[in-house]
């Protein structure tokens, strides 16, 4: 699962913030010019991020805003405000409270910037020194684990479970490396919730069947993962960094990839399809009744059994493309794709092949791999 927010959305996020409500409360006092002191932020996690100032003046402050910016990938500087309620009075205690619901939360390890603007009656106005913070759930106490691109954080689970997961972290990074040429160039961080319950709880509106999610703008991942579960934890895992390492290499302002490509590698990083996916593929190869691979291009169907399909189609593409063509096309292609390519223009660019034409040539080749007669 991928979460990503569009230039738009940030833009949208922010109108939100700039018009969200916060109250102050006022304490008369006279300590000389604009002075900011005793700034803080404080985490009520996942709901809510209270930030905290005194501001006093000699001249009545008329206008107090707690400005700051979320460090996201992003081709756009978005600096969010809001606004403090103030009466004309010379010292301020200042509260504002960012409501994440309205921005649809920020996952463990986000960090962002924050700074106060302050104005008095006379015009005269000072912008606080920028402040880093890291937000945290705070309601665990966690443990961590770093090696190369990837830092590891869990609060439950032993550390021969840590290491089993750091491990499948690295193993999954060199394959990825060799099946496609794709590396991270930041850091990975990866929280590790012991069940998807706690993850749930993490998360501001969840759906009910989330286990895991790759914040690509963060380049964070959270999943619920019990010691007994291990194994499907490990695959999950693969999956989710291998959508934030190619995240990371195809990013671009214009398009995202198309969804069988990005489902599909992440499926190809956990290994052989289980027979929940071949049974199904195999159905819809001896039917004649694959989706198209124009059709995967746009998000899955919600109906399970097809989105089963989507999913176990994407990861026979994928395979299909390094199987056939190597590596290093791969690489070329989601180069291509970074640059703000369309579908048809990346793949004729690097296969000499439309999306039809991949069609054709893929319909053949798993008509063959599933032993029937025909594929439409």
């Amino acid at each position: 699962m991928i979460k990503k927010l569009t230039l738009l959305s940030l833009v949208l996020i922010m109108l939100l913030l700039i018009l969200s409500p916060a109250v102050s409360i006022a304490a008369p006092q006279d300590s000389g010019s604009i002075m900011v002191t005793n700034s803080t932020a404080a985490m009520d996690f996942p709901l809510a991020l209270n930030f905290a100032a005194h501001i006093n003046s000699t001249i009545n402050i008329t206008d107090v805003r707690l400005r700051y910016k979320i460090d996201q990938l992003s081709f756009a500087d978005v600096i969010s405000e809001g606004f403090v309620a103030v009466k004309p009075i010379s010292t301020v205690n200042a509260v504002y409270k960012l409501d994440l619901k309205k921005v649809g939360g920020l996952p463990p390890g986000a960090r962002l910037t924050y700074w106060w603007q302050v104005k008095d009656a006379s015009g005269s106005h000072l912008e606080s020194a920028p402040t880093e913070f890291q937000v945290n759930d705070n309601r665990y106490k966690w443990q961590t684990l770093q090696e190369g691109k990837i830092s590891l954080f869990w609060y439950e689970g032993d550390n021969a479970f840590s290491r089993a997961l750091m491990s499948t972290a690295q193993a999954a990074l060199v394959q990825l490396q060799k099946d496609t040429g794709a590396v991270p160039d930041k850091d990975i961080y990866i929280y590790i919730y012991p069940n998807s319950e706690a993850l749930q709880g993490s998360m501001i509106y969840p759906n009910e069947w989330t286990g895991g999610v790759a914040f690509t703008q963060y380049s964070i991942i959270a999943i619920g993962i019990s010691s007994g579960n291990l194994t499907w934890g490990q695959g999950a895992m693969t999956h989710e960094l291998t959508h934030n390492v190619i995240n990371q290499v195809t990013y671009n302002p214009y398009s995202d990839l198309p969804v069988w490509l990005n489902e599909g590698l992440a499926m190809h990083s956990e290994g052989p399809l289980s027979s929940q996916f071949t049974v199904p593929l195999s159905a819809a190869v001896a039917s004649g009744k694959l989706f198209s691979v124009r059709s995967l291009c746009s998000p899955f169907s919600a109906y399970p059994d097809k989105a089963v399909l989507s999913y176990a189609e994407s990861a026979s593409l994928v395979e299909f493309l390094i199987s056939q063509y190597g590596a290093e096309k791969m690489l070329k292609l989601l180069n291509t794709f970074k640059q703000g390519s369309t579908y048809d223009e990346a793949f004729q660019s690097v296969y000499g092949l439309d999306i039809e034409s991949l069609n054709v040539k893929w319909n053949t080749w798993v008509v063959l791999q599933h032993g029937a007669s025909r594929a439409k």
